[in-house]
Order: C-alpha cells, then sequence, then structure tokens
C-alpha cells in the first residue's frame, strides 16, 4: 500500500480544531464523550487507507477516552485549593497554543505571499513568461475530505462477501493518471470519479488526489459537504504530460 505523509496535511489537533468549528462548540467546554466517539470514527478511516502518521492520531484518540473516562468519575480529582479539577483543562490549552501558533503561521504566509507580488526595480524587465490567473482553490480541510470518503466507502460493494473476485491491484502512477485525464476537460466531482468501484479503488484514488493537491497539479473548487467535492485542473498541469509521456514510452518498450 502506498502511504501518503499525513503530516503534510494536517495532524491529530487539526481534526479536533475541525470538529469544533464546524460544530461552532465553545473550546472551553468540549463536549468530550461525543467528540472522542466522531475521532474513533475517522481514525478508522484513517487506519484503512494507511496513511503514514496514523499512529499520532491514535495517541490523540487514547488521550481522548482517559479524559472520557475521567469525566464520568463519581469523585473529581481536587487541586491544591480543594476545587475540582477539569480533565479537559490540559487539553484546551494545548488547543488554544496550537491555534494561536496556526493563526501566526497563517499570518506569516499571507505577508509571504504579498511580498511575493512585489517586484524591485529591473525585475519587471526580467520576466519573459507570464502566467494566467488561475481560479481561486477553495481551502479545505484534509478532514473535509475524508468525511466524504468516509460515506463513499460506507457505500461502496463489499466484493468479499458476494462471490470469489480477481485481485486487483491499483497503483499511485495509475490512479494519478486516471485522475487527471477525467478532469483534462473541466471539474469533476469524486463521487463520479469512484461510482460503484471497489475499495481499493477508492482509496488509491483518494490517495492520488491528495498527492496530486499538494503538488499543485490538481485543485478542489465550489466548496465542499459531506455528500461530495469538486476537482479541477491545477497550477501544474504539467504533471499529466509526464505521466502520459511514461506510460507512452513504456507501451513503446513493449
Amino acid at each position: 500500500m502506498y502511504r501518503v505523509q499525513l503530516q503534510n496535511f494536517e495532524g491529530p489537533l487539526d481534526l479536533l480544531l475541525f470538529f469544533i468549528r464546524r460544530d461552532e462548540l465553545d473550546i472551553h467546554d468540549i463536549p468530550v464523550a461525543r467528540i472522542t466517539d466522531e475521532y474513533l470514527a475517522y481514525v478508522r478511516v484513517l487506519e484503512e487507507i494507511d496513511l503514514d502518521g496514523v499512529g499520532d492520531f491514535i495517541y490523540m484518540a487514547a488521550i481522548l477516552i482517559g479524559i472520557k473516562a475521567k469525566m464520568l468519575l463519581p469523585r473529581p480529582d481536587l487541586d491544591e485549593e480543594g476545587e475540582p479539577i477539569d480533565p479537559r483543562a490540559e487539553l484546551v490549552q494545548r488547543l488554544l497554543e496550537y491555534m494561536r501558533y496556526k493563526e501566526a503561521a497563517g499570518h506569516l504566509g499571507h505577508r509571504f505571499e504579498e511580498r511575493g507580488e512585489q517586484f524591485v526595480r529591473g525585475a519587471a524587465a526580467d520576466l519573459q513568461v507570464h502566467f494566467e490567473a488561475a481560479e481561486p482553490s477553495y481551502r479545505v480541510s484534509v478532514f473535509d475530505l475524508i468525511s466524504v470518503l468516509k460515506r463513499v466507502l460506507a457505500q461502496a460493494p463489499d466484493e468479499a462477501f458476494i462471490h470469489p473476485v480477481q485481485r486487483y491491484e491499483y497503483t499511485m502512477e495509475e490512479q494519478q493518471e486516471y485522475v487527471l485525464d477525467r478532469i483534462r476537460n473541466g471539474r469533476t466531482a469524486f463521487t463520479a470519479l469512484v461510482a460503484r468501484r471497489s475499495k481499493p479503488f477508492i482509496i488509491t484514488t483518494f490517495l492520488a488526489i491528495l498527492e496530486l493537491v499538494q503538488r499543485h497539479a490538481l485543485r478542489i473548487v465550489d466548496g465542499i459537504a459531506d455528500e461530495d467535492f469538486w476537482l479541477a485542473p491545477g497550477e501544474r498541469p504539467v504533471v499529466h504530460d509526464s505521466l502520459e509521456a511514461a506510460v507512452q514510452s513504456a507501451r513503446h518498450l513493449e
């Protein structure tokens, strides 16, 4: 199974913040019981698609289960002043610190983008290639995409319980070429790419999409919902050409 480094996208604290922002929860009063159940459901999907870094998510799941268990105890721990200790306090502090870090990183990234749009004296004359402005990508969390994947996998046919079938192996390169070929003439829905396909096909295609988005060969457009998300060619469509050339070369050698 091909592995994608999940750290290149988002981590376990991001998943918690995803739930908090999506449901507009008070970060100081997190409903741990509900969050833990949904968190575990997402971790099961991450385990199924075999992403690197899933161990960090499992560790966070263990922390959430521990907090949930402490909150169910009839006699909570007390601090030095005899006040009940909120088992969520340490986690809340970590989330607040992480949010400040993310905001600072986002501010620096925005400043970097602004600086990249400025030219010093003489720089404009050195530009020989002009690029058309790409349609802005819809900024989404990888967990938004996993929400769609979770639903699609639940609806996928389980061939193992229907009848014996030949096992097919799908590679990242093949699925990247498949995706890029399908979006060559315009945007395409993720569900349209994987409709009535097996779970291995769906998972490998999803991983291929993550890689292509990260390499700017693919863009998420028009927003996202639990039901679907839309894909369009990215800023670097040359990836498709290189893949196609490699396939043609391999066929020629045969």
